[in-house]
């Protein structure tokens, strides 16, 4: 029996898959992370959801529920700078990985 090698194609689709599956599933815990800034870590908690809106940006996960769990945990203008800024910065890491992939792959 001969060993089959695994295309790019297929190995880049498999890691698309991976890595949505991980965006849902992050998704999914994104609620309990909320009422646990919100309770615990007082007024560090903007600055948290900030570093944490980071990666999720670049996993792509929906950031719908930090933006309206935000909003509504810190109140409009203290969730909305938190959340300003972490996608923002979220996009910038997003945009120079991007750009690192594109230049490593010439």
């Amino acid at each position: 029996m001969a060993l089959r090698y695994l295309s790019w194609a297929c190995a880049f689709r498999s890691a698309v898959f991976l890595f949505l599956l991980a965006a849902v599933v992050t998704a999914c815990f994104l609620k309990d992370f909320l009422i646990w800034v919100k309770q615990d870590l007082g007024p560090w908690g903007p600055l948290v959801l900030a570093v944490a809106y980071i990666p999720l940006t670049v996993l792509s996960v929906p950031a719908s529920v930090l933006t309206l769990g935000g909003g509504y945990l810190f109140g409009l203008p203290v969730g909305f700078v938190a959340d300003s800024v972490g996608a923002t910065l979220g996009a910038t890491a997003s945009f120079f990985l991007g750009r690192t992939v594109s230049l490593l792959r010439r």
